[in-house]
């Protein structure tokens, strides 16, 4: 019987998706899922999450509960990481302190200095997590979807080389997804491939019948000039490639944009946003659990089914898939640094992820894609050395930040951050 561990099972919005579809997956009916969370209040929550989706399926898998993180994953076939060290708490901090200093961000979970506090904070539990795959199910696929990704998987080929992780985001699918609906075409007609780092790829391919639909997309820009007002358009305009994250996210890798007031305003861009989108979510599972203790129903309707459900459905049955993960870059794409983590296709089956090669990005895309990795090389660096300039280091070189504060400004700022951070840091760099 196949054995699924959900680490941060807590995240319940998260973990309902994800169940859901994996248990509509006809051969994954009676799997054995081991649900775990460091809160006892918010892993009840997600027992009673996969016990009402179980209900309402129609199906009976074996459902374990623990706060123990060990025994979860016991016999794992397959471990899906969605924690958040910090949580919502940190979150904010992550916001309201840079903000003092002038320093504007959008999501705050990739890059910058809420990427790196982020990344600084998971490390230590990453690192945890993957020592114990490797003593209790060493065999196991660790399906990573906690942010900052890139650095996440950095980390852990640098850790855990051994470890077999893919790191996995919906960015590309729903990228397409949407521009499909922008220019009218089915989306089961598109041929896509994408490739660079997590939340900064390139659609590189992006074809309708053997022909690029990029001349559609140009031409409709053209006729509809409110359209260009969103940031990826822009980028898309100026660098010749569609980047697959939203305009939020990616506003704040680049130190064009949230420095300047005019580029806010010309470009919609939501200041902030995190912060709304992190409190909903807490809003959220509330809501979720009062209706779990009402009896009602868990709404299960899914427009797209999760990279994780397709990833171990075609793993158990051998049924081939592409999807786009993120991995150690191992000659995958030729310009972009060794060893770090790189967002590619992949062909998925019984014999597990497996990336495919893509060369050389344009050269555009890949000078945007090195500075977004100098940041995260930092990052993973300073956790490996213990160095606490790699920190500072690391938030210099940061785009959006080098555009927007003095270096005192910057070192500073990482400094009330760690200290506002304290005991959830790596020791070394408190």
């Amino acid at each position: 019987m196949t054995v699924i561990a959900f680490l941060g099972a807590g995240s319940v919005v998260f973990t309902r998706e994800l169940l859901a579809d994996i248990l509509s997956f006809a051969e994954l009916r009676d799997v054995t899922l081991a649900l775990h969370d460091i809160d006892a209040e918010r892993l009840e929550t997600a027992e009673a999450i996969a016990r009402q989706t179980a209900d309402q399926l129609g199906c009976r898998p074996v459902i374990t509960t623990s706060l123990d993180r060990r025994r979860a994953l016991e016999g794992a076939d397959f471990v899906i990481n969605s924690i958040q060290v910090g949580m919502h708490a940190a979150t904010v901090r992550d916001f309201e302190i840079p903000a003092k200093y002038g320093l504007r961000q959008t999501i705050g979970d990739t890059l910058g200095v809420g990427g790196i506090f982020r990344a600084l904070r998971t490390f230590p539990v990453l690192g945890s997590i993957a020592r114990d795959i490797e003593e209790l199910c060493p065999d196991a696929w660790l399906l990573n979807y906690t942010n900052p990704m890139a650095m996440n998987i950095g980390y852990l080929a640098a850790v855990a080389p051994k470890v077999k992780a893919v790191g996995l985001c919906h960015s590309v699918f729903w990228t397409v997804h949407d521009l499909a609906e922008l220019l009218g075409v089915p989306l089961d007609e598109i041929d896509y491939s994408g490739a660079g780092v997590n939340h900064q790829a390139w659609l590189l391919r992006f074809e309708h019948r053997g022909e690029s639909l990029y001349p559609r997309l140009d031409e409709l820009l053209e006729r509809e000039p409110e359209l260009r007002r969103r940031v990826r358009m822009d980028m898309y305009r100026r660098l010749g490639y569609f980047p697959t994250e939203t305009s939020e996210h990616s506003s704040e890798y680049l130190p064009w944009y949230l420095h300047h007031d005019e580029e806010i305003a010309r470009l919609r861009i939501p200041v902030g946003d995190y912060l709304q989108i992190s409190a909903d979510n807490v809003a959220e599972y509330h809501s979720v659990r009062n209706a779990l203790k009402n009896g009602e129903n868990l709404d299960l309707t899914r427009e797209a089914t999760e990279y994780a459900p397709q990833v171990i459905h075609s793993m158990v049955t051998g049924t081939m898939r592409r999807i786009h993960g993120n991995v150690a870059n191992h000659g995958l794409i030729s310009n972009l640094p060794e060893g770090y983590a790189v967002e590619v296709p992949c062909v998925v089956d019984r014999l597990g992820v497996r990336p495919e090669r893509v060369g050389d990005l344009p050269a555009q895309c890949a000078a945007l894609n090195r500075s977004f990795v100098s940041v995260g090389q930092l990052t993973v660096q300073a956790a490996l050395t213990g160095d606490k300039r790699m920190v500072r280091q690391a938030a210099m070189v940061d785009p959006n930040t080098a555009a927007t504060l003095t270096v005192d400004q910057i070192w500073e700022l990482c400094d009330e951050l760690t200290a506002a951070h304290g005991d959830l840091l790596p020791e070394a760099l408190r």
